[in-house]
């Protein structure tokens, strides 16, 4: 690139700063610094679960988020807490007032982008939030390599060679690390996606799956047997933390909720938990809503679980 582009984009990025109120010493509304602002979206959107994860997040030094996590924890907004898996390292999550102070950020962020998007068009929407998922992911780069641009996802669809295992892996690794689930939802992940995959085959069943070169990116199933009454069941969505920015989880819930469409299924179906605002987000963004909430333990441990639907289209 040109000096006069990458000055260009640097200008750019300045003025969002500037227009998203970075420069303040307040931050979305809050008395908060922004690093603290990040710390209570990212604790909430279930990012991060440990001080040494969000230092990687936040590229900050192990001092500074030590001294950061205590004026959370003096304000009543963080809890930290022992991992019972490693003793040496600290579990964070968020206190009913740091999940009230998420919902005003939340709100904030919200409301002020809707204001200066709301006068643009469906395909301007597009291009701002295509280019922004790109410039996030090339910024984000632990190997940036501008002449050969970012990663391409290649999307495939039906079974792929050690599909079964990656996403078990994936599953695993996320949900243990930031959530504590065992061997119990490993197990079942993976006993119940082999069974899946012995009806691959059948019309109504379809799997998704995104990769970088034999790298797995993420995955999504459709199960169209398992509930029957022509609802459609989606099971083990999961994008690799390495695919974030890439749209990698957009262009499953696309694929999934196309082949939905063209199967004319009457609804679809899906299970998960509340904290996991990120992919909410996206789930809501396609059509779904919550249907239902209650406390269980059919992942091992016992949750706020959530079931949300989503109708046909027209109907």
């Amino acid at each position: 690139m040109q000096d006069t582009q990458i000055d260009m984009l640097r200008r750019s990025a300045r003025q969002i700063v500037r227009e998203l109120g970075f420069m303040h010493s307040h931050l979305a509304g809050t008395q908060l610094s922004p690093s603290a602002v990040h710390t209570i979206i990212e604790l909430g959107l279930g990012t991060v679960a440990s001080a040494h994860a969000l230092g990687d997040l936040l590229h900050l030094e192990k001092s500074s988020v030590s001294r950061l996590l205590k004026k959370l924890q003096r304000d009543g907004l963080v809890k930290v807490s022992a991992d019972k898996a490693d003793k040496r390292a600290r579990k964070l999550e968020l206190t009913g007032r740091g999940a009230a102070l998420l919902e005003q950020i939340e709100d904030h962020a919200r409301g002020r982008l809707r204001s200066a998007l709301s006068r643009k068009t469906g395909p301007e929407l597009s291009v701002i939030e295509d280019g922004l998922f790109a410039f996030a992911a090339a910024l984000g780069s632990d190997m940036p390599q501008p002449h050969m641009g970012k990663p391409q996802p290649t999307q495939h669809s039906g079974y792929q060679p050690a599909l079964i295992a990656g996403v078990t892996g994936m599953h695993a690794a996320f949900y243990s690390q930031n959530y504590g689930f065992g061997a119990l939802f490993e197990r079942k992940v993976a006993s119940e996606m082999s069974e899946f995959m012995g009806r691959i085959d059948a019309p109504l069943n379809a799997v998704f799956s995104a990769y970088n070169g034999k790298k797995l990116l993420g995955s999504v199933s459709i199960d169209g047997e398992d509930l029957g009454s022509k609802t459609a069941h989606l099971r083990w969505f999961i994008v690799s933390p390495e695919a974030r920015g890439l749209g990698v989880g957009k262009g499953l819930m696309a694929r999934a909720m196309k082949f939905v469409d063209e199967m004319a299924f009457q609804q679809t179906c899906l299970w998960t938990f509340k904290g996991l605002d990120t992919a909410r987000h996206l789930y809501e963004r396609f059509g779904f809503e919550l249907f239902e909430e209650k406390t269980g333990s059919q992942w091992g441990i016992q949750m706020v679980e959530q079931q949300f639907r989503r109708a046909l289209p027209g109907r």
